[in-house]
């Protein structure tokens, strides 16, 4: 393709003044490569956000990139960190991104920067600010003009901060990413278009580019955005596609998968090696660009873990099984990748070696000798007369408590159109029972009550689904909440609520109320904040052993270490050690359980891979169904094309039905397994169906313990993770059945298949099939 070259905008002053003392570069899009300084350059990208990094260590793992062979590091900015508050904007500190970007330049590295609006990224609501879910009836990534007039407005200000730091006034960003994989969410040409002006009006003049999967590549495409394709695996699929759209120019991959994010109850992930080198070293013998993601992961700190549709809640560690770990250590996967571009170094280049581990230490248990109970330190309430959402409130992270009272009478079972994400029942004080947004249970059964009782129901937001049209995700109860007695056909509304807004924000842990814990009820397992006091020598990253405890937060002399949960896989918090001072330090544990012993003690090491089911109080994430014997005809029946592609079905007629059912009959390889990376249903017109509260209502084989092969990821909106049948301890045969429970009858026009990705030879690729739809296929 020609070279394309931006128009230049109006500089601000920030940038006239940096061009003034900085080397100004020359950055293109050519007709075969990238061009910098008019020479050849081949993108060798890792991804590293700064706000999972400590500030302090910023230095450290830029270097680390740099020693790992890399040229460029990538870089989100989350709308969510940068304006909390509408209008109100936060650049110091762990958000100080203009500062990340110099060090990046100190360190010898150009950065790509990703200012969203939209991210993703495993993090809460993908980078999207809370507050838009005030307006009830919002469409987020959309031409809704309230959110493109507040993305305008951050942009403007991205613009502001970070516009003086591109390369064309002597900065180091040579690339600037408009939304994120766009394609797999609508298809929009004319909102892309609205964002790249934006950015071009915020003073952006180096290209722009937009990224997607290779199933969505065509999807929102403007020519005058430079595409780039997004895949774990399968590098020559990927670009074959890019060409579709891409005839000539340089081919890059926006986001080559590492390895793979973990989320609550379910196995820790691992990236096969082998292929990621065999991937990586076809793109560096092509002379492709790529960016790794992730080259290191950090932690998702505070409450900014997001969450997988329908719903699977991330865990606070990041470390995505990453060249540099967590912590940022050295790993193998580090070395071998390090040897592997070794290979394929510009002329005169050479590598640095590696910075040194930072200082590690262990702490020996420490007794939290404090605690204050939540319900003891409620602020002032708002009265209601029904519940409603958390954003209603104008609260957007944290906790929320609603009480009622309930007159005496009998048993009965009190239940909430929705409850996001995990809520606690109790009377009295005393816990009756958990809902769990994870298996869509939104009942509790109460006892027969003698006399007036204090109905409380405590709800933990855990983050906001971070992909496809579920990140419309208010938090707290989604009223009404009614009480049925068993044999009484009309639910009773309750009303007459006061709500408490708990955000764990450092106001409300400053008002907090401690007292000796040997004297307090809490001890018997109520939601309390633990207090501990512990004496360091030497400061040095550790690892918070939390196995004792139940599941809640932590806060490290303030620093909010992020979420923690017993039922794994991860089961330590890491603690930087520029977060610890010699002396006296202090570590709160807010635990919504209440521990099994309240210890706090740090380990030398990090334990990312423990999972333990039987702690689980909802102890399956699935209701036990029994199938109907008879399903009845097919709504369709067919066969898949062999190979990677997603594949579009559509119904003759569309079928209203509660279930959906796939059931493969065989694979290609005629072996005994099936998978499927994704399954999207659709409507009648053939768009999305949105699967908010859509649950896993039954499947007839899964692999849970020789990797994640869970039949939720078949829902996930992830092409990189997938539903596989059993392949260790057995290997059931065909045919297998998957079945979706929407919640309620919907009108199904038909669905997207996306098989098993990578090479050929993947095991599970399904080839003959039948889908049913009805709103009776398993009973309860």
């Amino acid at each position: 393709m020609p070279v394309l070259l931006l128009g230049l905008v109006v500089a601000p002053v920030a940038a006239i003044r940096a061009a003034e003392t900085a080397v100004a570069h020359r950055f293109e899009i050519g007709a075969n490569d990238f061009l910098l300084d008019g020479q050849p350059f081949q993108i060798r990208c890792g991804e590293l956000h700064a706000p999972r990094v400590p500030r302090e260590y910023w230095h450290h793992r830029l270097r680390l990139m740099k020693a790992m062979g890399l040229n460029t590091v990538c870089a989100y900015l989350f709308w969510n960190l940068h304006e909390p508050r509408p209008g109100e904007f936060n650049w110091s500190g762990q958000a100080d991104a203009a500062e990340f970007c110099r060090v990046a330049q100190e360190e010898g590295l150009w950065v790509i920067l990703r200012p969203g609006p939209y991210a993703c990224a495993e993090w809460e609501m993908g980078g999207l600010p809370w507050w838009l879910l005030k307006h009830d009836d919002i469409q987020l990534r959309s031409r809704d003009p309230r959110f493109i007039a507040a993305a305008q407005r951050y942009l403007k200000e991205v613009g502001r901060v970070l516009g003086p730091l591109q390369v064309t006034h002597g900065g180091p960003i040579l690339m600037v990413q408009v939304e994120n994989e766009y394609g797999f969410y609508a298809k929009d040409p004319e909102y892309m278009g609205e964002l790249r002006q934006a950015l071009l009006g915020a003073g952006f003049d180096v290209p722009l580019f937009a990224c997607n999967p290779k199933e969505h590549l065509k999807d929102g495409y403007r020519a005058d955005l430079f595409p780039v394709v997004n895949f774990g695996s399968d590098p020559q699929g990927g670009f074959k596609a890019l060409r579709e759209i891409l005839p000539t120019g340089p081919l890059m991959c926006g986001e080559f998968y590492s390895g793979w994010f973990d989320t609550w109850g379910a196995p820790h992930h691992t990236g096969p090696t082998d292929r990621y080198l065999a991937d990586l070293g076809y793109m560096l013998n092509a002379g492709a660009s790529f960016s790794i993601y992730m080259a290191h992961g950090g932690t998702s700190f505070g409450f900014f873990t997001g969450a997988d549709r329908p719903f699977k809640p991330d865990t606070s560690s990041y470390d995505y099984d990453a060249p540099i770990s967590e912590a940022g250590w050295v790993t193998p996967k580090f070395e071998q990748t390090r040897a592997l571009m070794a290979r394929h170094l510009m002329p005169g280049e050479t590598l640095p070696e590696p910075p040194a581990r930072n200082p590690v230490i262990a702490i020996a248990p420490v007794p939290a000798a404090e605690v204050a109970p939540v319900l003891a330190n409620l602020p002032a309430p708002i009265a209601d007369g029904r519940p409603h959402t958390m954003e209603y409130y104008d609260q957007g992270l944290g906790c929320i408590l609603y009480r009622t009272q309930l007159p005496p009478g009998p048993a009965a079972t009190l239940a909430a159109a929705s409850i996001r994400d995990v809520g606690q029942v109790f009377l009295d004080g005393q816990r009756i029972g958990f809902t769990d947004r994870r298996s869509g249970n939104f009942r509790v059964q109460l006892p027969e009550r003698a006399h007036v009782a204090v109905l409380d129901i405590l709800v933990e937001a855990m983050g906001r689904v971070n992909f496809g049209v579920e990140m419309h995700d208010r938090k707290g109860i989604h009223g009404p909440v009614t009480l049925a007695v068993a044999g009484n056909n009309q639910p009773v509304e309750l009303s007459g609520w006061q709500i408490y807004r708990l955000p764990l924000d450092p106001d409300m842990l400053g008002k907090l109320k401690f007292e000796v814990a040997g004297n307090s009820a809490a001890t018997a397992g109520t939601p309390a904040f633990w207090r501990a006091t512990v004496k360091v020598d030497q400061p040095g990253d550790c690892f918070l052993d939390m196995r004792s405890w139940g599941k809640g937060f932590v806060w490290v002399n303030g620093h909010n270490l992020g979420r923690y949960w017993n039922i794994g896989p991860q089961q330590t918090m890491y603690v930087p050690g520029p977060w610890l001072k010699a002396g006296d330090n202090e570590i709160v544990v807010l635990d919504l359980l209440g521990p099994e012993q309240p210890v706090v003690a740090a380990l030398d090491h990090p334990i990312l891979d423990e999972l333990r089911p039987k702690l689980d109080f909802a102890r399956a994430s699935r209701r036990v169904v029994k199938l109907r014997t008879d399903f009845g005809a097919p709504a369709h029946a067919g066969s898949f094309a062999p190979g990677a592609n997603l594949q579009e079905v559509r119904l003759a007629t569309p079928a209203r039905g509660r279930y959906f059912c796939l059931e493969a009959d065989n694979a290609h390889d005629g072996k005994p397994f099936a998978a499927a990376a994704e399954i999207t249903l659709l409507d009648a017109d053939g768009n999305p169906l949105n699967v908010e509260g859509a649950t896993i209502a039954y499947v007839d084989s899964e692999e849970r313990e020789q990797g994640d092969g869970t039949a939720e990821n078949a829902l996930d909106g992830q092409t990189a993770n997938f539903w596989h049948t059993q392949w260790g301890a057995a290997q059931p045969g065909y045919p297998h059945r998957l079945i979706i429970d929407l919640g309620q009858a919907r009108a199904i026009g038909g669905f997207r298949y996306v098989p098993r990705q990578g090479a050929a030879g993947v095991t599970g690729r399904i080839k003959d099939y039948r889908i049913f739809i009805a709103d009776n296929l398993v009973e309860e």
